[in-house]
């Protein structure tokens, strides 16, 4: 009966330490891993949620890029953190989905769920495919001419293997019948910066990134990867309209901590951001221009997104033999 005492005492004490952790987190600042270079679509959401996370709890929260090695990286060092909460994660879509079917669990170095906690999907956005000046065409139906006529010639960048940029224009190949080169990079920042020097040949990418290059002529949007035409874009037409039914391309991005992070400070972070990304000040200022879609949701909700997505691309990634070595 002692014994039984004692270790309910313990207990109650352990919760009583977890709930005051929460109740006074962030007690220091918060360094917050952005898994892409500076300037991509990932980086300029991260820096956006966390400088109202800044505001909100009187840290500062720092943004480390750590881009490369297919996002891994900054995953690694987030799932090797202590797990108090003070270590963040914002990666797209591949970190905690693509990366578990193209990477063993030795090279890969962490897994979801259990050395990162998912706390909230953040913005979802429709890329579209664009090309180099350069390039001698100005539509998808001339791209898939061009390419027929010199296979694995024409190149395109991405944000490193299995990303977004990477698998939609796998995707597109496919669907296509064409065979690309890519050419990878530490993030879509410096991919996008190649193509409007001429230096690779096409992009697909967040369409808010290619929108201020497309109006100042320094680089062709040749379509959209979206179900209708954008209303920002209203002459550009989709992929699926320009002979490739069905084509569709999106990139999404999420938002982790340490596995083992306390319940409680997982729920705080999640309520808070979903307090920024339900503020109309931020949604018309941030959120629209950069034509995001908000994915704030419960961290049950966001797991069983991440499921149904990883049980989507698996088949992909079978039927097309992806391996990374």
């Amino acid at each position: 009966m002692m014994k039984r005492n004692v270790l309910l005492g313990v207990l109650i004490a352990l919760l009583g330490a977890t709930t005051a952790e929460a109740e006074t987190f962030p007690s220091r600042p918060v360094t917050m891993y952005v898994t892409s270079a500076a300037g991509g679509v990932t980086d300029v959401a991260a820096r956006a949620v966390g400088a109202k996370l800044s505001e909100m709890w009187g840290q500062p929260v720092v943004i480390e890029n750590k881009g490369g090695a297919a996002h891994i990286l900054g995953a690694q060092a987030v799932a090797r953190a202590a797990p108090d909460g003070h270590t963040l994660l914002v990666g797209e879509s591949a970190v905690f989905v693509l990366n578990h079917w193209l990477y063993g669990q030795d090279k890969l170095g962490y897994e979801v769920g259990k050395d990162l906690t998912p706390i909230t999907g953040l913005v979802r956005i429709y890329q579209g495919i664009a090309a180099s000046n350069e390039l001698p065409v100005s539509n998808i139906a001339e791209l898939i001419a061009l390419a027929r006529k010199q296979p694995d010639k024409l190149t395109y960048g991405t944000a490193a293997v299995g990303s977004a940029l990477h698998m939609n224009m796998l995707k597109f190949s496919r669907m296509a019948d064409v065979k690309l080169q890519a050419i990878h990079y530490r993030g879509a920042a410096p991919a996008l910066t190649d193509v409007m020097a001429g230096h690779i040949n096409l992009i697909c990418v967040s369409i808010s990134l290619l929108a201020p290059p497309f109006a100042d002529h320094r680089l062709k949007i040749l379509a959209v990867g979206s179900p209708q035409r954008v209303a920002q874009l209203p002459n550009v037409p989709t992929v699926a309209e320009s002979g490739v039914p069905g084509f569709q391309a999106t990139a999404w991005f999420g938002l982790a901590v340490t596995g083992g992070t306390p319940p409680e400070i997982v729920a705080k972070i999640n309520a808070d951001v979903q307090k920024v990304m339900s503020d109309p000040e931020f949604r018309a200022k941030f959120m629209a221009p950069q034509m995001f879609e908000s994915m704030a949701t419960t961290p049950e909700r966001f797991v069983d997104y991440i499921k149904a997505e990883s049980q989507g691309w698996e088949k992909i990634v079978r039927e097309q033999h992806i391996t990374i070595q």
